[in-house]
């Protein structure tokens, strides 16, 4: 899309002020990165890039009327704290742009370094072609990270949602055709792959009921199902070990991420399930994000 520049532009607005402005209502209304979402919509708006949105600015160019008003609608919306990966339509997770909106979790940045432990550990798994399984697979993030960045693995996802599905497959259309994603329980998982799973990954609910999310988002838009988890926030962690137990192969690892709390008990729980080699690792902010274990 061409920008109508400042000498003969028609009607339209200055983009610089406009998206200056943009950043000062989002700001106002209590929007973390502000200045960074209000380009980021800016430049989705305009069908640009951020670095050509950022040229675009410094020349001086205009956006006109018809992309000024729905940039204005998107910041409203954005204030009213909307997510912002809800109005592109998309959320970056790893080299993947994922396809998002409601009912579906959102990927969050934290989550790579999950997907991390994960390929780590299925790039060691002996045999041409090793099989990794995730466990609620929301968006698809961590099993297309995996489909995607282990080339030579079988992935197989699963997810119970009609919503988060109906998103999941069109990821696995765009980025990993070959990799499999089912409608189905986690706790009723691919029995056919019983003793044969080298990786068992998944982000399961695991907020504690009561431990209602700080920021508006998340309360209000992320999918109940995708966040809570009992109590204590480990009802679908105890699932997970024994279904975990059932897929993998002796050695095979187990990852889930949590919450940075509560690495201790998620240790004590794995542990007593008979799991070997149990560890808590933590993300780029130095909080408890997962913890692994060896399937004995």
């Amino acid at each position: 899309m061409s920008i109508s520049r400042t000498p003969a532009a028609p009607a339209g607005s200055d983009l610089a002020p406009l998206v200056r402005a943009a950043a000062q209502r989002l700001g106002d209304a209590g929007v973390p990165s502000a200045d960074v979402d209000a380009e980021l919509l800016a430049a989705h708006v305009l069908g640009l890039g951020r670095g050509e949105l950022a040229a675009a600015m410094l020349r001086g160019d205009r956006m006109p009327e018809l992309e000024a008003t729905r940039f204005a609608e998107f910041i409203e919306r954005r204030a009213a704290r909307e997510p912002l990966q809800h109005l592109t339509g998309r959320a970056p997770f790893r080299h993947l742009e994922l396809r998002v909106g409601p009912g579906v979790f959102v990927p969050r940045p934290e989550t790579e370094m999950v997907a991390q432990l994960a390929i780590d550990a299925l790039r060691e798994a002996p045999g041409p072609e090793p099989v990794a399984v995730d466990l609620g697979t929301g968006s698809g993030a961590l099993a297309l990270a995996l489909a995607t960045e282990v080339a030579h693995a079988r992935v197989h996802a699963a997810e119970n949602s009609v919503d988060a599905f109906v998103w999941a497959k069109e990821n696995f259309a765009e980025h990993a055709p070959h990799a499999r994603l089912a409608f189905i329980d986690l706790a009723d998982a691919f029995p056919e792959l019983d003793g044969t799973v080298s990786v068992v990954v998944s982000n399961p609910p695991y907020v504690p009921d009561d431990a209602i999310p700080r920021d508006p988002e998340v309360r209000y838009w992320d999918p109940p199902a995708a966040l809570y988890g009992g109590p204590d926030g480990l009802d679908v962690v105890r699932v997970l070990s024994g279904v975990a137990l059932r897929l993998l192969h002796p050695g095979g690892t187990l990852v889930i991420e949590h919450g940075e709390w509560q690495g201790a008990g998620i240790r004590q729980l794995l542990t007593e399930d008979g799991w070997r080699g149990v560890a808590t690792h933590p993300d780029l902010t130095r909080r408890d994000r997962a913890t692994t274990a060896l399937r004995p």
